[in-house]
């Protein structure tokens, strides 16, 4: 590794991550030990197999085979999620998993968590009164830009927080100002991921101050306070506690208020489940008193046509990231004539239900023609045809993220002897080293 320059391997690698990755992982990014054995098993395979060949090193083509890949990963976890699998990375999901609703989301938004079991799930009307609310402390405001008014030394305050005591340790140099110090103490506690974060305030006079906010809500065990900032009995020098204001409670803790069908209830966090069958988050106060948004489950027909809906824009979203990167460095025609290919495989038994591909490739769904095909005597067939397409666009973009190489331009060299073959670790790898290709 000698003579890498780690600042260029980092803007490489941040610059990909950040273009190219998804922003967040989702709990279908996890994968249980016979899946990844599965995904090792079929890598393998796939090196026997595939010849030799010297690929396309532009720029273009490892940007693109990288989108390709994410693309694909988040195109799958979107059929996944409208089949209700999560978790599971194979076929064979059902596309009338329930779907919750609520009627004024801005008061509140909704999960189902229960299972399909065929016993009714009741509906209810929910007010809110009050929302939970955490613990803030905002400190005294002083001048931004002048010298601390505390003489250069070593000091430190306690901070305690469920029972858990914490020290922060710091030091006070020649001419840290006010701010340097409000600014160095958010960034210790919030760094120390305690459940406590800071930040600096400022005013229309210049002056600043260091606001302290929970992570938690709520009167947890019926405490007025979640944490409490004391430096009498700290190891270091006293005093800053005082000085900058840290103990000054602006706001404290409170549940939130809420009633059910009329009946008053509370709870610590914004976020609760109700009889084990939805997820609730607060979103605001009702407007007045009164005023309440409708819980419950969308009927079976209205829920498959919402994931119908869902799947097709997922489908069509898939399509265009997988075109916008396409040039002469790709195979982005090959990609796209294989996914035309499977369309019209699928084709005349999705136009049977309102499910038809315009002359773009994109997905369209004709809501009425779907629930009434749903609602006929056919409706099991109707789903089923949803779910077969569903399903080879599982195993396409499972074949696409195991080897994106396949659409890169590549010239082959030799073709491996059947049957007296062994695997070659570096066919897969070569995805991988396009981040790293020119730093080590």
């Amino acid at each position: 590794m000698a003579g890498v320059n780690f600042d260029s391997l980092n803007q490489v690698y941040n610059h990909y991550l950040a273009e190219y990755a998804p922003k967040t992982n989702t709990p279908l990014d996890t994968h249980k030990k016979d899946e990844l054995k599965k995904v090792y098993s079929s890598i393998v395979k796939m090196n026997k197999e595939s010849p030799l060949a010297i690929l396309d090193k532009s720029s273009e083509a490892k940007s693109y085979a990288i989108s390709l890949k994410e693309s694909a990963r988040s195109f799958r976890n979107a059929v996944l999620s409208t089949q209700g699998k999560i978790g599971e990375s194979e076929e064979g999901g059902v596309l009338d998993h329930k779907m919750p609703y609520s009627t004024r989301p801005e008061i509140a938004s909704v999960k189902y968590l229960g299972s399909d079991n065929g016993q009714p799930t009741p509906s209810f009307e929910l007010g809110v009164a009050r929302l939970a609310s955490p613990q803030e402390n905002v400190g005294n405001y002083l001048p931004s830009d002048e010298t601390i008014g505390l003489k250069p030394s070593a000091y430190s305050f306690d901070l305690s927080i469920n029972d858990i005591g914490y020290e922060f340790q710091f030091q006070i140099r020649e001419n840290d100002t006010n701010r340097d110090i409000q600014e160095r103490l958010s960034r210790l506690i919030t760094n120390a991921e305690i459940g406590v974060e800071g930040q600096v305030l400022e005013d229309d006079h210049g002056n600043t101050s260091l606001k302290l906010i929970s992570s938690q809500t709520g009167e947890a065990g019926g405490r007025n306070l979640i944490f409490a900032i004391s430096d009498d009995n700290t190891s270091q020098s006293s005093g800053i506690v005082d000085y900058l204001g840290l103990n000054r409670v602006m706001q404290k803790p409170q549940d939130a208020l809420f009633e059910i069908n009329g009946t008053e209830r509370t709870a610590s966090s914004n976020t609760f489940t109700i009889d084990k069958q939805y997820e609730i988050t607060l979103q605001g106060v009702s407007p007045e008193p009164g005023i309440t948004t409708e819980i419950g489950l969308k009927g079976d027909i209205d829920s498959l046509a919402e994931n119908v809906n869902a799947l097709a824009d997922s489908y069509n979203a898939f399509l265009d990231n997988t075109f916008t990167g396409s040039n002469e460095h790709t195979k982005g025609n090959l990609l796209h004539s294989e996914l035309g290919y499977m369309s019209r495989h699928y084709a005349s038994d999705l136009d049977a239900i309102g499910i038809t591909f315009g002359s773009d490739g994109h997905l369209k769904v004709d809501e009425e023609r779907l629930k009434a095909a749903a609602s006929s005597q056919d409706g099991a067939q109707a789903v089923g045809a949803v779910k077969d397409f569903a399903n080879s666009m599982l195993r396409k973009t499972s074949q696409i993220s195991m080897n994106p190489m396949e659409y890169v331009n590549k010239t082959i060299v030799a073709y491996k002897n059947p049957g007296k073959n062994f695997a070659d670790p570096y066919t897969t790898s070569a995805y991988s080293g396009f981040l790293f290709n020119n730093y080590c």
